[in-house]
């Protein structure tokens, strides 16, 4: 006979918790473990490193990775102009994780207050809103950045500004059709109808529901925001030298593919690894946070 029971983690033991949460939930724990690196990286790495990310070093030029003997810090390897990749690749991880924060932030912000306001009004203000999303959303959001950066003066503040207008229609559209919806259901015409205030209705009913779909769009809107700032930086339309992103170093990379691999592989693999570990997150929330789906993140063992 099978017997299928539910196991629970302690609740007052942390370490204990995080081995529980280790064995049911690796990919997570890892995503997890390897986002709070390049938080560190972000915000200690352009303090800790931007002298030696920028001195030029012709003794230590164009050094394979495992070069220890010059340094630990090039143990990725070097430029060629001495400068270690490794430091490079921490010193460039604030511009781009900031970047991409603000513009997502912002983004988020304007697209959700506006996507709030068209799903619960009706009227010339959300058609207004509605005909300003489609306008947005009928060029390609890699190529709006690219023919707005051209047309003004390209800064770290104008790629922050353009990344964050290219999302704001996503946002809208995503929380106009949650809630409406949500403002179909009957505990909210209820409310409607005994003359509740759409603010008290929007605090109390609209928000905490809509709160599962809003953090794994925001998690998965960060990861396409960096690709973007890095395609960007990539094709010469974002960060400028002597700044640095890790975009700007695949794209300073890319003629040395065939001599010196390392230049574009380590910020490559930060990007994709950074994007990967936000995906995964992005869709555990989805199923930690909706209360429909939880039962699936609790572990059962069998006994025979």
């Amino acid at each position: 006979m099978v017997e299928v029971k539910a196991v629970t983690a302690p609740s007052n033991l942390t370490p204990i918790v995080f081995l529980w949460f280790l064995r049911h939930r690796p990919g997570v724990t890892l995503s997890i473990a390897y986002l709070v690196l390049v938080g560190i990286a972000a915000i200690f790495g352009a303090h800790l490193f931007a002298e030696s990310a920028s001195a030029v070093n012709f003794a230590s030029r164009n050094l394979p990775p495992l070069s220890v003997e010059a340094g630990w810090n090039f143990v990725l390897g070097s430029d060629s102009l001495g400068r270690p990749t490794l430091d490079r690749l921490l010193a460039a991880a604030q511009p781009t994780v900031g970047i991409t924060l603000l513009a997502v932030t912002i983004g988020a912000v304007v697209g959700i207050s506006l996507g709030l306001v068209a799903g619960m009004r009706e009227g010339p203000v959300t058609a207004i809103i509605m005909r300003f999303t489609d306008a947005l959303m009928s060029f390609p959001t890699l190529l709006l950045a690219i023919l707005l950066l051209y047309v003004v003066k390209s800064s770290i503040g104008t790629v922050i500004v353009v990344l964050a207008v290219s999302r704001v229609a996503l946002f809208i559209r995503v929380t106009r059709a949650e809630t409406m919806e949500i403002r179909s259901r009957v505990y909210v015409t209820a409310s409607r109808a005994i003359g509740a205030p759409v603010s008290w209705i929007t605090r109390v009913h609209l928000l905490p529901t809509l709160l599962p779909t809003l953090v794994t769009l925001l998690a998965v809107e960060v990861a396409f925001t960096m690709l973007a700032e890095s395609s960007l930086s990539f094709i010469g339309v974002g960060v400028q030298s002597p700044g640095v992103s890790w975009g700007l170093m695949v794209a300073q990379g890319r003629d040395y593919l065939a001599t010196q691999w390392w230049l574009a592989f380590w910020p490559g693999l930060a990007i994709v690894l950074t994007a990967m570990s936000l995906i995964v997150l992005a869709d555990w929330l989805k199923t930690a946070l909706d209360p429909r789906q939880k039962w699936r993140l609790q572990p059962v063992e069998s006994a025979t």
